[in-house]
Formats: C-alpha cells, sequence, structure tokens
C-alpha cells in the first residue's frame, strides 16, 4: 500500500481511520494506563499505521507493557500491530528485535485458552518471514490434535499457508500426515474441508486417493466440502484429460445435491470440461431448476446470464428446454422476466413456437392490473407474441383475439403496442384481415385513448375493402363520434356550450329533452344535459370526448377515414347510397371546422390538421383528385417490408457460422468406446474432431478493452507508461516504469489519486530500479457509475518527484456496443426521466445526415428512428437514440438540427436520463467530439 507518503510491502487490513493522533499520547497510555487505555492505545495504534504512519519506534515499549498483559482483547491487537510492522530492514534481512516476539507467539500456541491459539494460529497464516516461522512449527502441528474444533481448523489453514510459501522445506510429510491421520480422524466440518483444501493444492494425487475412497460418503458432505471436490476435479481434469470421463461422472452424481451452490457450480464445471450433448443437456437442466426454484433474485439473474451464454454455443439443446425457462416467469421482478424473454425469443422454432405462444396468452391472462409493474410486464409480453407471430405468421390467429381486448386498457403503452401489432398482422397476413376487422369493431367504442384511436381508424379506413365492410365502419365511426352539432347556442345568455351527447344516443335519432321556462313565461327545449366533466367525458362517444377535448390529430384522421371509406364506398356501392354517404360525410367534416371556430373549445386547430381536414373535404367535392389516398398504404406496407429486411440482416450477422462441406467428419462406430458411456464417447468424438480441425477447445476469458498512456517524458529521469484494460466494474492499470537516470533509484513509489466516481482500491508496492532496469506496477480501481473520471498522480524516489500525466475515462468504454429500445418505452422513459442535458449543436458539417452519422460513429449511441424517416435532403432532421451503460442506467437522446439561411447546422442534442452522471458525462463527449468533427 501506498498512503500519506508512505509505503507498505505487505498488508492484509484496510480500516479507514482519518482522525490525527499524537504519539506521545498513545505511548503514555500503553505505559501507565489501564487495560482499557491500553486497549484504546493499541487501536489507535494500529489505525496510524493502516493509514501509512510509521509506529515502529513503538515496538520495545509494545514489547515491555502490552506483551506480558492477559487481555485477549490486548493479545487480539498485539497481533494486528505485529502484521502490519515493517519486519525487516532495508537489506531484506529480518530485524534483530523480532525475535522477541517469538517466544510470545509460542506461549500463546500453547495457552489453555482455545481463543488466543486460534489467533495466534490464524496470524500466522499472514507471515512470510521465515526465521519466526521455523521455531513454531512443533507448536503448530501439536495444535492439529486439540480438543477444540476452532484450534484445529486454524492450525489446518496455518499449515496449508505455510506449505504454500515454503513447501517441504518446513513441513516436508505435511501432504501424508494431513491424510493419515487428520482427515481421517476429524469431524468438524470446517477443519476437514481446511485440510482437503491443502490436500487439493499440494498433493493432487493424494487428494485424488482419499476421494476415491469416501466416494459412498461424498453425496452426504456438506457443501463446502463437496464445493472443495469440485475445485479438485477441475484441477486434476486440465492436467489428466485422458480420465476426464471418470470425474464426470462424479460431477453428475454431485449436481443431485440438495445445495443449490454445489448443484449451480457442477453445471458450470461440466460445461467447462465437456462437449458432449448429454452433458450440456444435464447442465442447462440443472440451471433450469435453479432458476424455478431458488427464491434468491440474484441467484436467478445469474444463471440467466449463464443461459444466455450457453445459448449462442448450444442453442440446439436449449430450445427443447424453452418450456421449463418460461416456468420461471411467474417472477415478479420485471428484469428477470424480460431476460426470460429475450432467451425464450431467440431460441424459437417451429417444434416449440405454439407451446410457448399458449405459455405466453397464459401469463397474459394472469397478470394483475393493481401492481405497479403491471403496465409493463404485459407491454413486454405482448411485444414478445409480436416477435412470435412475426416469425411464424401461423400462430397470429390464435393470440390477436385475446389481444384484441387489452385494446381498452388504461396502460397507454400496452394498447399502443398491441394496436400496432395489429396493424402489421393486417399488411402481412390478409388471411385474418375480415376476423380482426370484425374484432376491432365491436371493441372500437370502449377505446378512450387517443393514439389507439387514430391507429385504429387508420386500420379501418385502409382494410375495409367490401361494401359491406365500408358501410359497418362508417356506422360505427359515426357512432363513436356522435350526434351533430358538436355545440349549440344558448338561447337565454347567447354563450356557446358544447354538447357532449351520452353513448346510448343513436346516430339518427336526437338527445334527451327538458322543459325549461322562458323570461317570458313560455316553454323552450334544452338540447343537452348538465353534467360533470369527468362524468361527460366517460359517457359520452369515446371519439366525441376526444375532439372536444381539442385532440384535432384526431380530429383530422377521422376526417381522412371519412374521406378514404367514402371514396372505396363510390367503387363499390349504387349511387343513391354513394350519395347519402358522402353528403353525411361532409357534414361532419365541416362540422369539425366549425367547432373549431365556434368559441366552444379552449383552443382553435392548428393549421396542419386544418389544411389536412380542408383536403378532405375538396377531395369529397372532386373525388377524382382521390390518388393520393394509395400512397398512405404503400408506404407503410414499405415501411413493413424494410423492417423484416432488417430483422434478416441482424439475424444472418448473429448467425452461427454454417458446416461448410470440407469440414471433417468423425465416424463415431468406428471407434474404441469399449466400457465408455455416453457422455464419454460424446466426449471423446467431439475432443477429436476439433483436434483434427485445429480447433481450441479451451475456454477463453474476455477481456477489456486495452489502452495505453504515456504518463511522463522520455527525457524524465523515470519515463512510465500505462495500459489501461477497462473490464466492467474496474479498470486495471498495469504501469512500465523505466530508470533513465545514471545512479540507481531506491524506493521508486507511485502516488496515484482519483477524482469522479473512481476508487483506488490495490496501489502498487514500491520498487528499486537499477540504471536501465525497468519493472511493472498494477493499480486496481473500482468504478460503480459512468461519471467521467480523472486518474492523476506522481512517481516519487528520495527527492525526486515526477508528476504524471492526467488519464481521462472515456465514458464510451462504459456503454453497450448494442442497446434496443422501442418507440413506446423510449416516449414513456423520456417523460419518466428527471435529469436533462441540453448540448448546442457547433460544427462545421453542412449536412445534417452526415453530421449524425459521426455522432454515432464517434459514441456508443443506438439510433432508434428508422432509416426511411431519415431518407431525403431536407434542411432538416430530428431523430432518436439511445444507450445503456454496463451499470445499468439509460440515457435517452434527441438530436434536432436544421440548416440555417448561412447554410450552417443549428439545433439541440438533448440528453435525458434517471441519474445526473451519465446525462452530464454524455454530453461532455458530444460536445468534445463535435470539436473535432469536420466536414
Amino acid at each position: 500500500m501506498v498512503l500519506a507518503g508512505q509505503t507498505e510491502t505487505y498488508c492484509t487490513v484496510l480500516v479507514s481511520y482519518d482522525k490525527q493522533v499524537n504519539g506521545n499520547q498513545i505511548q503514555e497510555a500503553l505505559e501507565g494506563g489501564s487495560s482499557k487505555d491500553k486497549r484504546e492505545a493499541m487501536k489507535k495504534c494500529v489505525y496510524m499505521m493502516l493509514n501509512g504512519e510509521d509506529m515502529s519506534q513503538l515496538f520495545m515499549t509494545i514489547v515491555r507493557y502490552v506483551l506480558p498483559s492477559e487481555d485477549h482483547t490486548i493479545q487480539k491487537l498485539l497481533l494486528l500491530y505485529l502484521e502490519q510492522l515493517q519486519k525487516k530492514d532495508s537489506d531484506g534481512k529480518l530485524l534483530p528485535e523480532m525475535i522477541l516476539i517469538c517466544q510470545n507467539l509460542r506461549n500463546n500456541l500453547q495457552h489453555p485458552n482455545e481463543y488466543l491459539r486460534g489467533v495466534t494460529l490464524r496470524f500466522l497464516c499472514r507471515i512470510k518471514e521465515l526465521e519466526i516461522l521455523e521455531p513454531l512449527i512443533p507448536s503448530i502441528l501439536s495444535n492439529l490434535e486439540h480438543r477444540h474444533s476452532f484450534v484445529r481448523r486454524s492450525a489446518a489453514m496455518c499449515v496449508k499457508a505455510i506449505y504454500d510459501l515454503f513447501g517441504d522445506q518446513l513441513l516436508p510429510d505435511a501432504s501424508e500426515m494431513i491424510l493419515e491421520n487428520f482427515l481421517a480422524n476429524e469431524q468438524d466440518v470446517s477443519a476437514r474441508r481446511n485440510a482437503l483444501l491443502m490436500l487439493c493444492t499440494t498433493a493432487p494425487d493424494l487428494a485424488v486417493q482419499y476421494l476415491m475412497s469416501q466416494l459412498d460418503q461424498l453425496p452426504t458432505w456438506p457443501d463446502i466440502l463437496q464445493l472443495v471436490v469440485l475445485d479438485l476435479v477441475r484441477s486434476v481434469c486440465r492436467t489428466q484429460p485422458e480420465n476426464k470421463g471418470k470425474y464426470i461422472k462424479l460431477i453428475l452424481a454431485l449436481m443431485s445435491s440438495k445445495h443449490t451452490s454445489v448443484a449451480y457450480e457442477c453445471a458450470n464445471t461440466l460445461i467447462q470440461l465437456s462437449r458432449a450433448s448429454s452433458a450440456i443437456r444435464a447442465a442447462a437442466m440443472c440451471y433450469c431448476q435453479l432458476l424455478i426454484n431458488h427464491s434468491d433474485n440474484n441467484v436467478k439473474l445469474i444463471v440467466l446470464g449463464k443461459l444466455e451464454e450457453m445459448k449462442a454455443q448450444h442453442g440446439d439443446i436449449l430450445k427443447d428446454m424453452v418450456m421449463d425457462i418460461l416456468r420461471a416467469l411467474s417472477s415478479p421482478n420485471v428484469d428477470i422476466k424480460k431476460k426470460i424473454l429475450d432467451i425464450v425469443l431467440d431460441l424459437l422454432s417451429s417444434k416449440n413456437i405454439e407451446e410457448v405462444v399458449l405459455a405466453l396468452k397464459k401469463e397474459v391472462v394472469k397478470v394483475d392490473d393493481l401492481s405497479e409493474s403491471a403496465g409493463e410486464h404485459r407491454q413486454m409480453l405482448v411485444q414478445a407474441i409480436h416477435k412470435c407471430t412475426v416469425n411464424f405468421p401461423d400462430v397470429a390467429g390464435a393470440v390477436v383475439p385475446l389481444l384484441m381486448g387489452f385494446l381498452t386498457d388504461s396502460n397507454t403503452v400496452s394498447a399502443v403496442d398491441v394496436i400496432y401489432f395489429v396493424r402489421e398482422i393486417m399488411e402481412t397476413n390478409p388471411k385474418l384481415q375480415q376476423q380482426v376487422l370484425e374484432l376491432l369493431l365491436d371493441v372500437f367504442p370502449q377505446i378512450r385513448t387517443s393514439r389507439v384511436c387514430s391507429c385504429s381508424l387508420w386500420i379501418l379506413g385502409e382494410y375495409s375493402n367490401t361494401a359491406e365492410e365500408v358501410m359497418t365502419a362508417l356506422e360505427a365511426i359515426k357512432e363513436c363520434v356522435g350526434p351533430l352539432p358538436f355545440f349549440h347556442t344558448d338561447e337565454e345568455d347567447g354563450s356557446v356550450k358544447v354538447d357532449m351527447a351520452e353513448s346510448v344516443t343513436s346516430v339518427g335519432g336526437g338527445s334527451s329533452s327538458g322543459p325549461k321556462i322562458l323570461a317570458d313565461g313560455s316553454y323552450a327545449t334544452e338540447s343537452a344535459v348538465t353534467m360533470s366533466a369527468a362524468t361527460s367525458f366517460m359517457s359520452s362517444p369515446n371519439l366525441r370526448a376526444l375532439i372536444l377535448a381539442c385532440d384535432y390529430f384526431l380530429a383530422s384522421i377521422v376526417a381522412s377515414t371519412y374521406t378514404k371509406l367514402v371514396i372505396k364506398l363510390m367503387n363499390l356501392g349504387s349511387a343513391g347510397q354513394v350519395n347519402k354517404e358522402t353528403a353525411e360525410s361532409m357534414l361532419y367534416i365541416a362540422s369539425l371546422l366549425r367547432l373549431s371556430e365556434s368559441g366552444a373549445v379552449s383552443h382553435s386547430m392548428d393549421l396542419d390538421s386544418k389544411d389536412k381536414i380542408n383536403v378532405c373535404l375538396n377531395i369529397l367535392t372532386n373525388p377524382s383528385e382521390a390518388s393520393l389516398l394509395e400512397e398512405c398504404r404503400n408506404s407503410f406496407a414499405a415501411m413493413i417490408e424494410e423492417k423484416h429486411r432488417e430483422e434478416e440482416e441482424d439475424k444472418k450477422k448473429n448467425a452461427a457460422p454454417v458446416v461448410q462441406p470440407d469440414d471433417l467428419i468423425d465416424f463415431y462406430h468406428l471407434k474404441n468406446t469399449q466400457g465408455m458411456s455416453q457422455i464419454e464417447m460424446e466426449d471423446a468424438v467431439a475432443t477429436d474432431l476439433s483436434r483434427a480441425m485445429g480447433v481450441n477447445t479451451g475456454s477463453e476469458e474476455n477481456g477489456g478493452e486495452e489502452k495505453v498512456v504515456q504518463l511522463t517524458g522520455f527525457s524524465d529521469p523515470v519515463y512510465a507508461e500505462a495500459f489501461m484494460t477497462v473490464h466492467q466494474y474496474d479498470i486495471v492499470l498495469d504501469i512500465y516504469v523505466a530508470n533513465r537516470h545514471d545512479e540507481t533509484l531506491q524506493d521508486v513509489s507511485l502516488e496515484l489519486a482519483t477524482m469522479g466516481d473512481l476508487k483506488l482500491v490495490e496501489r502498487p508496492s514500491p520498487v528499486t530500479l537499477g540504471v536501465g532496469e525497468s519493472a511493472m506496477l498494477r493499480a486496481n480501481i473500482k468504478v460503480s457509475s459512468t461519471e467521467t473520471g480523472v486518474i492523476f498522480g506522481s512517481l516519487v524516489t528520495g527527492d525526486i518527484v515526477i508528476v504524471l500525466n492526467d488519464i481521462h475515462l472515456d465514458i464510451a468504454d462504459y456503454l453497450h456496443k448494442k442497446s434496443e429500445l422501442s418507440d413506446a418505452s423510449f416516449r414513456s422513459r423520456w417523460a419518466e426521466f428527471e435529469w436533462e442535458n441540453k448540448v448546442a449543436i457547433n460544427t462545421t458539417i453542412a449536412d445534417p445526415g452526415a453530421f449524425l452519422d459521426k455522432i454515432i460513429k464517434s459514441t456508443s449511441l443506438q439510433l432508434l428512428t428508422p432509416d426511411p424517416s431519415l431518407e431525403g435532403n431536407c434542411g432538416y432532421l430530428a431523430a432518436n437514440l439511445f444507450t445503456r451503460s454496463v451499470f445499468g442506467e439509460d440515457a435517452l437522446v434527441n438530436i434536432s438540427v436544421e440548416k440555417n439561411a448561412e447554410g450552417e447546422l443549428v439545433g439541440y442534442v438533448r440528453i435525458r436520463s434517471k441519474t445526473q452522471g451519465i446525462a452530464l458525462s454524455l454530453g461532455d463527449k458530444i460536445t468534445l467530439k463535435q470539436k473535432s468533427l469536420t466536414a
């Protein structure tokens, strides 16, 4: 460790303590204080040592006044002090005064109190000095036979630590002694675990010998022992692959263990060691059982991560287990549901699609509307069913009737997803058009969402083809719009009031009326019922209520649908019927225009909607100009075709490589398989085939992205550069330092500090560099968010201090390269996220499309706006983008840019997120990239 300018070559304890303590006060408390004062003084002494202070001057005081104490807490603190104390001089030799503590340690190892024996043995596990350990070996070994399990457990761990450091030099027969004496008679689980762990690392052959003698009792062992056995199996199979078959049988036996941790590790080990389909299937089944039976959500997410990794290499095997994975949808956690659906949708096939769709239909019905996540859950299920029907159109007929009921859902997002799904089914599945139209007409009067009504009207206008369908659609729309007029004038005061009308009113009939006495005593009728605003909205027809609430975009859609249906009727019906419907449609459209100008509503119609309604009125007046109505259907068909084409391209990119015609074929029937199990035979075949083709069967770890940063100049006394490897949650700095000075540099220390949401967790130890020598130092830095951070520091050796160049972290390293989000989810999250960062556009690029491409290439943002919407050479552009960090933070980006009169791009990039860090960091990244973007 390197703290406050001081160095520690070896440290096993880290405790934060920011208070300043006077060394003289500590010494006075140690010399003349009570036991309580000594305890507090020792604590402060340990705190100061852990924070870089040199407290070696108190060593003799502690030996005189603390060492003889019988207080157990003081003895424990004494061991912590000795653990941090520098025990060697600059030449690497043990300090003479260290011999004073050996007698105290021996006394503790022979003390009648088992606590003192245990903590002393645990202290010795962290001692690396041969001169201190050597005289204590007999006392350590005698504790292996102590009556208390805590002492025996600690003694076994101490023997392992010493053997790892010095091997046969201090303990020449430790392995045989552990196997013959200790393991044979030991009953404590933790003590047996420590002894077996030592045997596995020091003498694997003896550990295997002991394991084979205990095969019958192995399934009844505790979980900590079974996990050690799995570690042994993994290490032995790597060194002796020819004996892998018999150990795989052992793993399969352990897989039925009642301990979930053991079952999980067995599945992991099977995947690592075997490529046989039977072994992979057994591991996948084990994962599925853990997914269903375990209650911890973190465990479920880890298991789902394993299944996702298996999906790439063993997708064919997992396709048979799709229903087992779907059973875990009963979990209330939304993240788990989303991961399950993502995995299942990639495993769809013609064999399992019907079962999957049936299971999803049941899940949709079971969604509890009272739960907080009901809307999001239903939306995920609807999107999953949508994807199933796109890939397998034959199942669409079974799910459309069920989903139609959710068009009236109070959750707008899920209802919009359903109507978009219905719209795509109408285009891609002509056989279902008549059935879907009938279902839509039945549910249409109950729809109270503007966006759902708009899309439903578009479907009715585009896909009503026969005269009967057109007339039915027209009647349904008129019923939902309600009777005319939309407003009336009060005869008493001359004010204009809207007429909400009741939903039970027929299209052709009048509204309910009642007597009213005028000023002259005569009677008059009132043409509308007085009621509260909320009651009026719920009781009035759905389209009428929305139009009177000033939803003029929906009003323009109503006018457009009227026009489409009447034009179709002109080509299908009789002249008298056509004239009647044309006149009624023109009356409704004109009434919409009059409503806007009447003053009965809160604000008038916008110009775009008014222009569209006027165009519809002109088309009904002159039907020969109706050709423009055909373009909408063609554009939608082109959009669907483009969407399917992009999905096919993504599938081809992500698809597994196809087997080539000249690949080797292994005829396993010609192989000598006598005495081999099915798994051994399959694994041998796969191994031979891979070896013949030159394929590496070992698993490779996914490394992070590596960057090289120069920290000092070439003329500095010490040259340094950092190899920065960015992993998911940490950064590893491998610092190369080279001595360019003409003298040997003693204790070259690397001082590092961080700014931002970074934390230094491991500091490099100081090194001594001769003339021309070099060394590698390593530091670990923990990253907890995507906030932009800076690493800075200096190299210190004697009087030489070299300030290092700063290392700036790139936010792009913590963003997923592939992130997906639906348009509906983008809109809902945009309204939900509270943090916004607005970045002004400042670039020399003159083309909006080129600017968008440059931004996407220089960041990890994923474009959500479809390509057809960005085509053309107009002077403005609006696009939505999205990214997600490795910490689960979402960032929504909207780019709005236009070209001004001078030919320059102006506009803003708006970033919204739930946390402030990613919004600010991503804004800084885009601002920085804009400066480097040139035409």
